[in-house]
């Protein structure tokens, strides 16, 4: 007597549609999925609608797609949080304790970065942001480092319909400016914002796929972190934890 088969053929190809994406590929047309499921473009319709829907994936152009925020928030949510606050804990710690600066750790949830572990500074005057804090994404540094990991077009659809503007300056007041930002930034690896007396430097994380998945940073007074020479010793160690981070994670070694 022949086994029963319990599969459910649908949810097989839209999983097999999320395995599609990794550092090499960031988009696929509906075109493409078809082609490598061996199915027609018809027959994955209402399945990619579903994806999108549920925010698994993203439409980023005419029928194409890249993986949309809820495969990191909620199908890999281990990695992406509770690992991740526990593997950068100690590392985002000791790098406040031999720069006697605060360190944070922060998420991407929608178009802003929420706080998810701090390591305060024991000095009378710290930056202080606790844990749920959130801002805007453009707005911070910690922001920025966790939109490097997106393409111009991807941060077209995520600020579709935002103000960028009424944040005080050095915050991008326009899109144009932001992608100008984004770009630097991202070619150069880290991110750098001062707002209320204070500066901060961030880095993305990266996963095994290249993809970000949280960024740290570190920051402190303007005083101390624009001395002469401090800024580029403090991102010297900041590029070090990050990549201890990423080590740990199986994520990409930092370059």
């Amino acid at each position: 007597m022949s086994q029963k088969d319990y599969t459910v053929p649908a949810l097989q190809k839209g999983l097999r549609i999320l395995e599609m994406f990794d550092s090499n590929c960031r988009a696929l047309s509906q075109v493409e999925m078809a082609q490598s499921l061996g199915v027609s473009t018809s027959s994955l319709y209402r399945i990619v609608q579903t994806l999108v829907s549920m925010g698994y994936l993203n439409k980023i152009g005419t029928n194409t797609y890249s993986l949309g925020t809820q495969v990191v928030s909620r199908g890999f949510s281990y990695l992406a949080s509770r690992e991740i606050v526990e593997v950068a804990a100690p590392f985002v710690t000791r790098l406040r304790d031999s720069t006697s600066l605060s360190s944070h750790v922060g998420v991407r949830d929608g178009t802003e970065v929420l706080y998810v572990y701090r390591a305060l500074a024991l000095q009378r005057v710290s930056v202080n942001v606790p844990v749920g804090t959130r801002f805007p994404l453009h707005t911070t540094a910690m922001g920025r480092a966790l939109l490097t990991g997106m393409s111009p077009a991807e941060l077209q659809h995520l600020f579709q319909g935002q103000r960028l503007d009424g944040y005080p300056r050095p915050a991008p007041q326009s899109m144009p400016e932001l992608m100008a930002l984004c770009e630097k930034e991202r070619a150069q690896g880290w991110t750098h914002h001062y707002s209320d007396h204070s500066t901060a430097l961030a880095i993305p994380i990266r996963n095994f796929t290249g993809q970000v998945i949280a960024a740290i940073n570190i920051s402190g007074p303007d005083p101390v972190m624009n001395t002469e020479g401090v800024m580029e010793t403090l991102l010297s160690e900041l590029k070090h934890t990050a990549a201890e981070v990423m080590r740990h994670v199986g994520g990409m070694n930092y370059r």
